[in-house]
């Protein structure tokens, strides 16, 4: 149920206020201080019920341990302990005093995001684009999508094959079945003879391996059914449609399944020469024209052509504005679309024959800063956790991508942050060097008339 939380103003006797020993300047404490965490509790409350369970940890620390482990790139693990060693964390989170312990259990943070789910992570991240009221609202955007890839192994028949045996043997000691026959030995020989696959003398004999690892999975599954029970078929019959789904797709079907514990992700091939291939699922991403802002992010459930994404994207960031999106500036993989309800899509080509040199001009400077989001997917793969997605399912999909933009946004408040405390104290140095100047001048004109008068 929701905390009871009771507020006291009376200090701590044993640790002294987290203000006294934190340097008001930092930027986290400044973004802490601006961030409005009534809004965000307000919006995750209505997760929770009021009157029954113990009572939850504190939203506001919820949701600041959640920003704080995008912010920083790191695990579940490691955001409890670096906020039990940092304070400048614990003040983020909304403490007046150090606290020396574990503020939760790492598990606490994996219930807390399936309890809110995509809306109330989109909740957060609404928070994070409303830290930029000016710039998030301009009426030109930059729209691109990349593949966010599954902490999946790199699929092949044969791991999946072996997969499905273990995972199979698993459920038959669970329900107490003995199979006629294990063959944990001839799956361990097979397993040695699929690691020389490219072997030009031995693929043969892999790809007989292979095939053979397919055929004992569908026997132990037909001894496993057999012996089955009418409860137990029904409780395991969506798990051996996988599997069964599995053994007979070929190379050439679409829809395959890669992955057993994520079975919902597909291939994205991208024309990478390091990568040929990427597991995991779509991801669109909208940001401003001008000033870079995450302003929507949605991941595809689907592998669909680029035009038919925008729909869905635009629409996911116009909930997070005051004004309605004009033009959408795109690459040339989103051709097939000119509009999206009222949004102009603007996509690079030849220039028109009517055209001044005036309006190519523009274009040309218009299509160069589209690439602008580049550098932006980047920063949001290798800085904010979205070059790999650990959270399960396609709603850890969603969650993942959301949080990672969440994280971007407040990072560039942070940036501008520093920037203008920097201007703030050039400023200043510029004011006392000023002055020492003025005191120069007098000085010298002093000492200058006062010469003048002895000689006088």
């Amino acid at each position: 149920m929701l905390p009871k939380m009771t507020p006291t103003n009376q200090p701590n006797l044993f640790y002294g206020s987290l203000m006294d020993m934190l340097d008001r300047n930092d930027p986290l404490i400044a973004l802490a201080d601006v961030i409005d965490w009534n809004k965000i509790e307000e919006a995750l409350r209505g997760y929770y019920c009021m009157d029954k369970g113990r009572p939850a940890k504190p939203l506001r620390l919820m949701a600041g341990l959640l920003m704080l482990k995008y912010l920083e790139n790191l695990s579940d693990e490691n955001v409890v302990v670096q906020w039990k060693r940092n304070p400048y964390y614990q003040y983020f989170c909304g403490l007046s005093d150090y606290q020396c312990g574990l503020p939760c259990d790492a598990t606490e943070l994996v219930k807390f995001r399936n309890r809110i789910g995509q809306g109330g992570i989109d909740a957060i991240f609404g928070a994070s684009v409303a830290l930029h009221p000016e710039a998030s609202n301009e009426s030109h955007v930059i729209i691109d999508s990349t593949a966010q890839e599954k902490h999946i192994t790199y699929p092949t028949d044969g791991k999946l094959a072996i997969k499905m045996i273990h995972a199979l043997h698993k459920i038959a000691k669970r329900e107490g079945i003995a199979l006629r026959r294990t063959y944990l030995k001839e799956i361990k020989e097979h397993r040695i003879t699929l690691r020389f696959f490219r072997h030009p003398k031995k693929k043969h004999k892999a790809r007989s391996a292979m095939k053979r690892l397919r055929t004992i999975a569908g026997i132990v599954m037909r001894d496993m059914q057999r012996s089955f029970t009418l409860e137990q078929i029904a409780f395991y019959a969506e798990q051996f449609s996988l599997y069964t789904k599995v053994l007979l797709q070929k190379r050439s079907d679409k829809d395959k399944i890669y992955s057993l514990h994520e079975p919902h992700i597909y291939a994205m091939a991208k024309g990478k020469d390091h990568k040929s291939y990427e597991f995991g699922v779509k991801a669109s991403v909208v940001t401003t024209y001008t000033h870079g802002i995450v302003v929507g992010a949605v991941a595809h459930e689907s592998n669909e052509h680029d035009s038919k994404t925008l729909k869905a994207v635009l629409t996911h960031a116009s909930t997070h504005r005051h004004t309605p999106i004009q033009r959408a500036t795109c690459d040339r993989g989103y051709r097939g679309i000119k509009e999206v309800n009222t949004t102009h899509i603007c996509i690079p080509g030849i220039h028109l024959k009517r055209d001044t040199k005036e309006e190519k001009e523009h274009k040309r400077k218009q299509f160069r800063r589209r690439a602008a989001i580049e550098p932006t997917i980047g920063h949001l793969k290798h800085d904010h956790r979205m070059a790999r997605n650990y959270l399960k399912g396609f709603i850890g999909d969603q969650i993942n991508l959301l949080m990672a933009a969440c994280a971007w946004n407040l990072k560039k408040w942070m940036n501008l942050f520093i920037h203008a405390l920097f201007l703030a104290k050039d400023y200043r140095q510029m004011m006392v060097s000023i002055g020492y100047m003025k005191l120069y001048w007098s000085v010298w004109i002093w000492l200058g008339l006062t010469q003048r008068e002895s000689r006088l």
